[in-house]
């Protein structure tokens, strides 16, 4: 940090991304795009912000990059978008708030210096959004699907399963076939899977696989003269890659948790966002989004904080925030106690007031809003794991 400038640093999965995905540097554009935007209007206590270091973990090596920015010593905070995520403990404990991509419960559970664009997750609890959106779908006999080398994708498809038995009589749907235990990336075809979706009559799939793990499963299920079957998709928000994919996910829906890109913006910050990504050339995607709302907790620290801030005096200032919802794009954020993960038997004290998602339908190779679009999320209280109707919500 200087008189002129805050200055943080990034780090994450560039190189050697099995998912063929942008990460780091979507990511970081988002951030860029939000820093701009901001110094545009002249920053923040006669500083400037800026991303001054950024550094590739090469997917394994997130902890030595975690080390080099801790060693340098020479940003604020720092940013994370890492697919592995054992390098952030290394950054808190040097005393820098850290603001990351929240696909790694494990490493921000209990850290009070570690920030998501969603709080620590309850990766095995059940979700009501699975029997939503399967309602929407009209499917009643529903499969679900996972990885079975990582936790994230394997929890996915244990608690998709869960929640289709429970809340299925409300629903008429049941569970007629589940594997979370698929080998990553599909290498030998998912053939035999679908054969056996396809005896057990399902209507319905929940899929926790990456995008590419999606296409493989949809042109099987083309293959098997099952691609009428509607999929739930938990990683394939990216225009990009589902428009090259022509009418192959026609009729699927994909959980997004942020306001989605095609939501009207109303007084949120979605258009700002669309607006200052489109001053930098650079595409709106999931990642970029994540960036910008995690930029935007970081100046709103600073800023609670007040001019004489501190790495110490944001982190407790932040930590104070009890409804951060990224100027509208997400649920509210009680960082005063989100930090740790909820519980399936206590969702209340440490999850969100409101369970909510947006859904996105795939039309024609687009994305339509499943709700309304002035009020895109779909919420249910976050006390209670009953099911209910969710009611359409709208937090700009």
């Amino acid at each position: 940090m200087t008189e002129k400038q805050i200055r943080f640093a990034a780090f994450g999965t560039r190189s050697n991304n099995p998912l063929g995905t942008c990460v780091l540097d979507c990511f970081v554009q988002g951030i860029n795009a939000y820093f701009a935007y901001r110094n545009s209007q002249g920053g923040i206590f006669g500083r400037t912000l800026a991303v001054s270091q950024v550094e590739d973990d090469a997917l394994l090596k997130d902890q030595q990059a975690a080390l080099r920015i801790t060693t340098a010593n020479s940003t604020f905070g720092a940013f994370s978008a890492a697919q592995l995520a054992d390098g952030w403990s290394t950054i808190t404990k040097a005393g820098m708030p850290l603001y990351v991509w929240p696909i790694n419960p494990a490493s921000m559970n209990g850290n009070d210096a570690v920030y998501g664009s969603a709080a620590a997750p309850c990766l095995g609890c059940t979700r009501r959004q699975n029997v939503l959106a399967a309602k929407q779908a009209g499917g009643t006999r529903i499969a679900t699907l996972g990885y079975g080398a990582t936790d994230n994708s394997k929890l996915c498809a244990s608690s998709a399963a869960a929640s289709v038995r429970l809340y299925g009589a409300d629903s008429g749907q049941q569970v007629v076939y589940t594997n979370d235990s698929l080998a990553f990336g599909l290498p030998n075809g998912i053939g035999p899977e679908v054969s056996a979706m396809k005896k057990a009559g399902t209507n319905m799939i929940i899929g926790c696989l990456d995008l590419n793990g999606m296409k493989t499963l949809a042109q099987e299920l083309q293959r098997q003269g099952m691609g009428a079957v509607p999929m739930l998709h938990q990683n394939t928000y990216d225009q990009d890659f589902v428009s090259k994919a022509g009418s192959l996910f026609d009729g699927d829906y994909v959980a997004v948790n942020f306001r989605p890109f095609e939501a009207a913006a109303g007084s949120s910050q979605l258009g700002v966002y669309k607006d200052w990504m489109g001053r930098a050339k650079a595409p709106l995607t999931e990642l970029s989004m994540n960036g910008w709302i995690s930029a935007d907790l970081a100046y709103q620290g600073i800023k609670a904080a007040g001019a004489s801030f501190t790495r110490a005096s944001v982190i407790a200032a932040t930590n104070k925030m009890t409804a951060f919802t990224g100027g509208g794009l997400v649920a509210p954020i009680d960082w005063s106690r989100q930090h740790e993960e909820p519980t399936q038997q206590d969702p209340a004290t440490h999850g969100y007031k409101n369970d909510c998602i947006s859904l996105v339908k795939i039309v024609k190779g687009r994305f339509e809003t499943v709700g309304p679009a002035a009020k895109p999320f779909f919420c249910w209280p976050g006390s209670t794991t009953t099911w209910s109707e969710p009611q359409s919500m709208d937090f700009s």
